[in-house]
């Protein structure tokens, strides 16, 4: 088999792994899934994104390779028309993407975002660009985390596992793992984090998230110490 066709054929593998589990957010039945793929437009998007993901990283063969770059610039155009959901398929996002509700998503391409994490409505991730400065790298988004509606997160930072950003947060710093992020500039005001908020199946048995729940809880036990 060739190396290419078959280096695609383990992404693709890949990708549907991982819009399996997108799918898992919208519910654990067949059923709930396919309702929320037809009716949910943050569904339309997810789906348009793992195909065109898949597409731009997945180096086909020649003979394919120009059908794949027509379908990989004309579906996130389609989808920007259709949900106002802007994801190209340079951004990187792992298992478990939740797009809670249409509206006026914008992702850099640079942008990486991790497993499990919910994007409402207005959210911003961009790089720091504009105003005469230069291209300054986008954030990394970590596991679990809840990005509020209207939220802003700009530039070459980080926000760590299971944070939680503010409706209306303009994040321009760091963030640290759990803590809640409120205001602008945004602050932190608690590391309660988005344990309230983030839901996928077998949560209460993963390692990574009852660790972190641990952690948070001397976390804020230690904030109020102080």
């Amino acid at each position: 088999m060739d190396f290419r066709l078959a280096l695609a054929m383990l992404r693709a593998r890949a990708m549907f792994d991982n819009l399996r589990e997108d799918l898992r957010r919208l519910g654990t039945r067949p059923a709930q899934q396919l309702a929320g793929v037809v009716l949910s437009p943050g569904a339309w998007a997810t789906v348009g994104y793992r195909v065109t993901r898949w597409l731009h990283t997945a180096a086909l063969p020649a003979p394919l390779r120009l059908a794949a770059k027509v379908i990989e610039k004309l579906v996130p155009n389609a989808v920007i028309i259709a949900t106002n959901i802007q994801i190209p398929p340079a951004t990187s996002i792992g298992p478990g993407l939740f797009i809670a509700h249409a509206g006026y998503v914008v992702m850099s391409y640079e942008t990486k975002i991790g497993s499990h994490c919910t994007v409402t409505q207005g959210v911003t991730l961009g790089h720091g660009a504009g105003g005469g400065r230069n291209r300054t790298g986008s954030p990394r988004i970590g596991n679990r985390v809840y990005l509020g509606p209207g939220s802003i997160v700009i530039g070459d930072i980080e926000v760590g596992d299971d944070a939680l950003i503010g409706p209306g947060a303009v994040v321009v710093r760091s963030v640290p793992p759990r803590a809640v992020v409120v205001g602008n500039p945004a602050r932190v005001i608690s590391y309660k984090g988005s344990f309230d908020l983030i839901q996928y199946p077998g949560m209460e048995s993963d390692p990574a998230r009852q660790a972190s729940l641990e952690a948070g809880a001397r976390q804020e036990a230690a904030r109020r110490l102080d």
